[in-house]
């Protein structure tokens, strides 16, 4: 059994959850092990999940398993030895989402090294399958790195999701601690290519980002990362408060206060972000039709 993780205090009241609609969350539950498929709502701890499977009946999708081939300190997924690509796994995700009745999708993923694509027709037949099922679904995709291959990028750039969405997670400084497998640079790089794509021949599409905060980061190092992604053309920024799954992962270093993440959004629009989710118990998923919309919420 995971033991509870060290944090500094007592949880803040903004960071305390109501659970709504427990019927509704046993539905999609049921309907997600029916179809097996995996969510990285569960995979991740995601404190909304309940919010957003009993009141949005929404899910993010997460394909390929529920190894991984990286070893971030931050994230609950399993780590080892993936398993063999489902070929099946797109058209069950294109069904759950008819099922659902979305009008929305967000599909991720584990990152899969170990295939010479990195899963990136994987995605694009996702995307593919759910457009072809459910006419008028958008599709957000958050993707890995592919380990900087501009093919599999151009793969899943080609399926036309309306959202192209890949996180740097922490800034620069933090990198080694937190994501010793990837490489910053590497994924600004990832979004500056996808806004080019854009810019080219997508003009619909947007690009999006997002970073946890509480990692041991300073406001001035989230402000200089933020300025990075404008600089490589971002359109979304997500910003969440970053709570350890378990003890054996990075311990917390501070709760942010509210008004840390509201001076982010103000920031971030002065900026010239179409929009910015910046919150306590914002991730990279939540309420992403209306951030690509630009429905208030």
């Amino acid at each position: 059994m995971a033991r509870l993780p060290v944090l500094p205090g007592p949880r803040p009241n903004w960071l305390k959850i109501k659970i709504p609609a427990p019927e509704v969350v046993a539905e999609v539950h049921a309907l997600m092990r029916d179809k097996k498929l995996v969510t990285v709502c569960e995979e991740a701890r995601c404190p909304n999940l309940n919010e957003c499977w009993g009141v949005h009946r929404t899910a993010t999708f997460m394909l390929m398993g529920d190894i991984c081939t990286r070893h971030c300190g931050f994230c609950s997924v399993g780590k080892g030895k993936p398993g063999e690509l489902d070929p099946e796994e797109p058209q069950r995700v294109a069904e759950a989402v008819a099922t659902l009745k979305l009008k929305f999708a967000v599909v991720t993923s584990v990152n899969r090294d170990d295939l010479p694509d990195g899963g990136a027709a994987h995605f694009a037949k996702t995307i593919e399958w759910i457009h072809s099922v459910n006419q008028g679904c958008g599709v957000e995709v958050l993707i890995p790195d592919f380990r900087g291959d501009e093919a599999a990028l151009d793969a899943v750039l080609a399926a036309h999701p309306e959202v192209l969405n890949h996180n740097v997670e922490t800034v620069p400084h933090l990198y080694k601690r937190v994501r010793p497998d990837a490489d910053y640079e590497q994924s600004m790089t990832v979004l500056s290519r996808a806004a080019k794509h854009r810019d080219r021949v997508s003009a619909d599409m947007c690009t999006k980002s997002g970073i946890m905060v509480g990692l041991g980061e300073t406001a001035e190092q989230v402000l200089e990362l933020m300025k990075d992604w404008r600089a490589a053309s971002v359109d979304i920024a997500t910003l969440g408060q970053y709570l350890p799954p378990t003890q054996v992962h990075l311990p917390l270093q501070r709760y942010v206060e509210p008004a840390e993440f509201d001076m982010y959004r103000r920031k971030g629009l002065e900026m010239g972000f179409q929009r910015v989710e910046s919150g306590p118990l914002v991730r990279s998923s939540y309420h992403a039709k209306e951030s690509f919309e630009g429905v208030p919420v």
